[in-house]
């Protein structure tokens, strides 16, 4: 008895699943806390002007919260993806490559030394930081005949990561501004503002707009770098590109909702799983796999403890940390 071939499923009709989960998920987001609302209430809050309590919550609190999660957890799945591409390693995520942790010095730095700095003042200081790292720890990955391996590149991160977050932790205690970054580093999107927003998100928006527009590079490069010379790929220019994508994503994440690790190592593996290795369809699915995260994230932070708030970085290392380990295990392929 012949078996069936098992039916290929559109990318089209996965990525409306997603959407479709996300939208779900957000809901959920904004019903569920501290202070339980309903979709009514919600919708109210939403699309007319409608004062109370709890509209004043959503409008004002619950739901720049939810945007900001969002942005940010796009923003990790897609520099992950980006950065797992072109590295072609599997363990590539910017919390785990000292990206976010330069960031974070750099924004302690800010604080200490600039105090009258403003929140686009924090978020160049960020991109900055977050360049830093990423040329150290490249820079000292390709020291060693051999250029990158995933295993270099791996402890290069870890030294750099622990390198920066010692600075900032001393910046902290010298100046006596640890309570200040620790509000920041310690991964969590309370008190995130529309002002804040406003700055922030036409970055991301900016650095997703470009990886979507040089994927098709992207998945040339993640094959090799002779396969994509000898298709006429202009490998160096595309790599600075990639890379300041990188940087504009991680630096804008960090400066909203500080250090978080691990997003953007899990969903472009899960993403892989589900797409396969074209980065065209990697990246928008990496945007709606990654904001779903981050909302499913901060809605376990706000809720396993209310009413108070379990930090949304711990979360997301519980679950993070056994999946690294995982992908260790299984050679870096993860789902593949």
């Amino acid at each position: 008895m012949l078996k069936k071939k098992p039916q290929h499923i559109p990318f089209i009709a996965k990525f409306i699943i997603s959407l479709i989960v996300f939208g779900c998920m957000f809901i959920v987001a904004m019903i569920f806390g501290a202070a339980n609302t309903t979709i009514n209430e919600v919708w109210l809050a939403i699309t007319t002007n409608a004062s109370g309590e709890k509209l004043n919550i959503i409008r004002e609190i619950r739901l720049p919260r939810e945007i900001a999660a969002i942005f940010v957890g796009a923003a990790l799945g897609v520099s992950g993806a980006i950065m797992q591409g072109i590295t072609r390693n599997p363990l590539a995520d910017p919390g785990l490559l000292g990206l976010t942790a330069g960031a974070n010095a750099a924004l302690a730095i800010t604080i200490a030394f600039i105090p009258t700095a403003n929140y686009f003042g924090i978020m160049i200081s960020c991109f900055v930081g977050s360049a830093v790292g990423a040329i150290l720890v490249f820079g000292i990955s390709a020291l060693k005949k051999g250029g990158f391996s995933p295993f270099r590149v791996v402890l290069a991160g870890a030294a750099i990561t622990a390198l920066f977050t010692a600075i900032a932790e001393g910046i902290g205690i010298y100046f006596k501004i640890s309570k200040e970054v620790s509000m920041w580093t310690a991964g969590g999107i309370i008190g995130t503002s529309w002002s804040q927003i406003q700055i922030i998100v036409p970055f991301i928006l900016l650095g997703v707009f470009i990886s979507l527009l040089l994927s098709r590079q992207l998945t040339i490069l993640s094959l090799s770098d002779e396969v994509a010379v000898g298709l006429g790929q202009k490998t160096t220019q595309i790599k600075v590109f990639l890379f300041f994508v990188i940087i504009l994503l991680a630096g804008a994440s960090v400066a909203l909702v500080g250090n978080m690790a691990f997003i953007g190592l899990i969903i472009p593996h899960i993403v892989r799983a589900i797409v396969g290795t074209d980065y065209r369809f990697i990246i928008p699915m990496s945007i709606i796999f990654g904001a779903t995260f981050m909302l499913f994230a901060d809605t376990l932070g706000r809720t396993i403890n209310s009413p108070y708030e379990t930090p949304v970085a711990a979360i997301v290392a519980m679950m993070g940390l056994p999946f690294f380990l995982f992908v260790m295990n299984k050679g870096g392929k993860g789902f593949s």
